[in-house]
């Protein structure tokens, strides 16, 4: 159960939603440090770690699987080279102690063409249910955060979960690859395709950061509007707080990528599993930053309207003893 105070839908106060005006006004008049601070707050006491735990599970679970699919479906439509710039950059991105796990799983080999079609089929089944599953958790810690107690019932919540895994989060992720895995993604390219020229190539390294972080906000924004049960503001009210989620995603990432490639510790304790472990600390990361971004926004929106705080006031008292 959440403790959070509910904040009211301000979009139906009147005629228009709220805008990017609106979130600038807002932010400037009550101070970015203390709109952090609360934020957080609101973060905390709607369970938002308990939430991006969950979330991170779904993502470990979903990620892998379409992996597998892309190389399968890659395969199967006889598109050799674009498996392999799949495993290429996902091996780019794997620390070397777990690197022959990973090429062993995405690069089956002599195991034929039935294996292809069996892991095609698997990566896409199990990869789509728990993506969609991802959505739905955000939904429900999304809702904590806003202080509605209820999710919706469950036939509109899952369809809604499965629209937006593929609409947002297929190009969320996306977009994170192209971040962090560009140059290898590149380089690859390079390899598999002689014809990719020089021309080409500068225009990928130049257009891919732009691009990816449009994505990444774009599908982010997509997500907070559309996933908690409540009417929400305008679309460009909520960049604001995708923008921030945004921003500590990609940070995060870039900082537990270079922990990994870079600390002998950490591959030497975890061995074979390094890839494995470094995954669940980028969900988990993933899935706080998110619903952090979610109480930025939802924070924002409580100061429009005038609620007095972020949590509701502790009414919690010891019993007392029957003999007083």
């Amino acid at each position: 159960m959440s403790s959070t105070r509910q904040v009211p839908e301000t979009s139906s106060m009147s005629r228009d939603e709220l805008s990017a005006d609106d979130a600038w006004q807002a932010l400037r008049h009550h101070g970015g440090w203390t709109l952090v601070r609360e934020a957080f707050l609101r973060f905390r006491y709607g369970d938002g770690f308990s939430h991006a735990r969950a979330l991170g599970l779904q993502l470990c679970l979903a990620i892998v699987p379409f992996l597998i699919a892309l190389s399968g479906l890659a395969g199967k439509l006889g598109v050799k080279e674009g498996g392999d710039v799949v495993a290429d950059t996902v091996l780019a991105l794997t620390p070397g102690a777990s690197e022959q796990v990973v090429h062993d799983l995405l690069a089956p080999g002599d195991r034929g063409e039935d294996a292809g079609e069996l892991a095609l089929a698997l990566g896409l089944i199990t990869g789509l249910l728990a993506l969609a599953t991802a959505m739905a958790q955000i939904e429900r810690g999304a809702n904590r955060i806003y202080g509605v107690e209820r999710d919706r019932p469950a036939h509109l919540k899952y369809a809604r979960a499965a629209i937006l895994a593929a609409v947002a989060g297929i190009p969320a992720l996306t977009g994170f690859l192209m971040l962090v895995a560009g140059d290898a993604m590149g380089a690859s390219v390079r390899t598999r395709y002689p014809g990719w020229g020089d021309t080409v190539e500068s225009i990928w390294t130049v257009a891919r950061w732009p691009a990816s972080i449009l994505l990444v906000v774009t599908a982010v924004a997509a997500i907070f509007r559309f996933a908690p049960r409540r009417r929400q503001p305008a679309f460009s009210w909520l960049l604001f707080g995708a923008a921030l989620s945004t921003a500590l995603w990609w940070g995060i990432s870039a900082l537990l990528a270079l922990y990994v490639q870079g600390s002998g510790a950490f591959g030497a304790t975890y061995g074979a599993l390094t890839g494995i472990m470094a995954l669940l600390l980028w969900a988990n990361a993933t899935g706080i930053v998110l619903f952090l971004g979610i109480a930025f926004s939802a924070q924002l929106e409580a100061y429009r309207v005038g609620v007095p705080g972020p949590i509701k006031p502790d009414t919690w008292a010891p019993p007392v003893p029957a003999d007083r």
